[in-house]
């Protein structure tokens, strides 16, 4: 694949996981722990670990979550809680991802990045607040995490086929 046509795909995903994100801060989740999302913009994400690579994907989640708190609000500490949580998640899923013919589905290696997310932002609140008793609230943001995981696996598994059906990324 040329230059431009994988700036011009790489800047196509930016857009498209910006958009999610902005779309899912519109989306109110009814459990007691505030900040929880969806974690659609990962589907994005994992497209792009599979027909690109760990620093593209780290590309796109950085310049994301940048603008997403630049146009979604929140600032700074929105900005820190969700490039934490996606940079941690992209190393994750990038290095199952690795091995995945061997022992991981494209389910199971979301699961495992919606979890990182979770781990990378409850580290967050615990340095900013101070406070490790934050950490209770692991439990309840795994579950709902894992469950979105799943989700989100099995939505970017249809995407990959249809994807590779489209053939976009042959050189």
């Amino acid at each position: 694949m040329n230059k431009t046509k994988k700036l011009v795909l790489i800047s196509l995903f930016i857009s498209q996981a910006l958009v999610l994100s902005i779309i899912e801060s519109w989306v109110s989740i009814p459990i007691p722990v505030p900040g929880v999302k969806l974690g659609l913009a990962n589907i994005i994400t994992i497209i792009v670990i599979i027909f690109f690579s760990f620093k593209e994907a780290l590309i796109v989640v950085i310049i994301r979550t940048m603008l997403a708190s630049i146009f979604g609000g929140g600032g700074l500490i929105v900005f820190l809680f969700s490039c934490a949580g996606g940079v941690l998640s992209t190393i994750v899923m990038a290095g199952l991802y690795k091995v995945k013919y061997n022992i991981f589905s494209i389910v199971g290696i979301s699961v495992a990045g919606a979890a990182a997310h979770n781990l990378g932002q409850i580290l967050v609140a615990a340095f900013l607040m101070k406070d490790v008793t934050v950490i209770t609230l692991l439990p309840l943001i795994l579950t709902f995490g894992s469950l979105m995981g799943i989700l989100v696996g099995i939505v970017s598994t249809f995407l990959e086929d249809k994807l590779k059906k489209a053939r976009i990324f042959d050189v």
